[in-house]
């Protein structure tokens, strides 16, 4: 994914004395300052949430288009729907990909 931070490697003894997760170098706020103490987890969970409040924008767009402007084409219908299910794609990869990093640091932790 573009703008995603340079990560850090540090051990999982690190990374548990860091007690909220592993310390990046270039950690990215919303704002574009450096966020102190954010975990490269919470880089990649922001990373997904700008990622999918971008797409929402999209959707919202396209709804005003065929709300409030009278655009209610099948071109813009369809592109709405195609919009839509990449939306459901993307929030479902969002959780899969959160789920999926949280068990295996949960497991990393439980062999310290």
């Amino acid at each position: 994914m573009k703008g995603l931070p340079k990560l850090k490697q540090i051990s999982i003894k690190d990374y548990a004395a860091a007690g909220s997760g592993a310390a990046s170098q270039n950690n990215q706020s919303r704002s574009g300052k450096a966020a102190a103490g954010n975990s490269w987890y919470m880089a990649m969970t922001q990373a997904w949430g700008e990622t999918l409040d971008k797409q929402a924008s999209r959707l919202e767009s396209l709804s005003d288009q065929i709300s409030n402007q009278g655009q209610d084409t099948p071109s813009v219908m369809v592109q709405l729907t195609a919009e839509s299910q990449r939306m459901g794609f993307m929030s479902s990869n969002a959780s899969t990909s959160n789920n999926s990093v949280a068990q295996a640091l949960e497991t990393l932790a439980k062999k310290q």
